[in-house]
């Protein structure tokens, strides 16, 4: 818990880091400090925006829209890696979220399943947008995800914090599923590794297993629970439920199996059978 930095460290602290900064208009004093708190601090989330088109996407983020008036959040990371600043202060990011995953972020433990949402999250984090339509499929370019392990890793390293004060959006809030298309606990890994070296500089690298963009869950969810697909014409149920998930072909392979199976201890028989009938007719001849 503190108090949240002033704009001049905090954007000393960025490009300390080797953020590329990118400053829109009067980012300083753009806040919606009048509506409520903003502090103590407890530590940082990511979002993405669901939104194509960096000039959009920064614009969008730093005036609102209706029924939720800018900015919308501190930085908005566009593809490219760049970090545009559009407020400071208090931003319409984090909304309402779960009291016992803040308790579980201002003591860096393991965050808890986020199932309330009765603690005001504007009041408490540094947010950042992350430039990507959200939809799983959107790619994360490697300058990206490097300027959000930076602004993280810049954040904490001022307020003496770990890579556990960094939550996504979908931890905070039930409901929320954003950042998608990687996982906090692999940008959690990137950020503690960037801790352990110097500001701005390359931390050792990882194995490469900590440097997949997802767990084993989500790419058994990539993989298996993808969208419908046509059934295979030959299957014993195309016709009730002609288009499926890929995991309908594991009962449909077990099926098979069985009729196969079946068919293959009746053509035993049938041989069998036969070898008997050849034996005989050559006794007798």
């Amino acid at each position: 818990m503190a108090p949240p930095m002033t704009p001049a460290t905090f954007l000393a602290a960025l490009k300390d880091e080797g953020v590329r900064v990118v400053e829109v208009g009067s980012w300083r004093t753009h806040n919606r400090n009048s509506k409520g708190a903003w502090g103590p601090v407890n530590g940082v989330m990511i979002h993405h925006t669901v939104t194509s088109g960096s000039a959009r996407t920064v614009e969008i983020c730093r005036n609102g829209y209706s029924g939720l008036p800018g900015p919308l959040c501190h930085g908005v990371i566009t593809k490219d890696g760049r970090v545009h600043l559009v407020g400071y202060g208090r931003a319409n990011h984090a909304g309402l979220g779960d009291d016992d995953v803040l308790a579980a972020v201002i003591a860096e433990k393991k965050l808890p399943k986020a199932n309330e949402a009765n603690t005001d999250g504007n009041a408490r984090y540094y947010g950042f947008e992350a430039e990507n339509l959200g939809d799983g499929k959107d790619p994360w370019p490697a300058a990206q995800l490097d300027a959000i392990e930076r602004v993280s890793a810049a954040i904490c390293r001022v307020h003496g914090w770990d890579a556990a004060s960094v939550i996504g959006h979908l931890e905070w809030q039930p409901g929320k599923v954003d950042p998608r298309g990687f996982t906090m606990a692999s940008m959690r890994d990137r950020i503690e590794r960037r801790l352990s070296a110097p500001p701005g500089k390359t931390p050792t690298p990882s194995t490469p297993e900590k440097e997949l963009p997802v767990n084993a869950k989500e790419l058994h969810e990539a993989v298996w629970r993808r969208d419908a697909i046509p059934a295979p014409t030959t299957a014993s149920t195309h016709k009730t439920n002609p288009t499926w998930k890929a995991e309908s072909y594991f009962p449909e392979i077990y099926n098979q199996t069985n009729r196969i199976l079946d068919v293959v201890k009746s053509l035993a028989k049938e041989v069998a059978a036969l070898r008997a009938e050849v034996a005989q007719l050559k006794k007798g001849a």
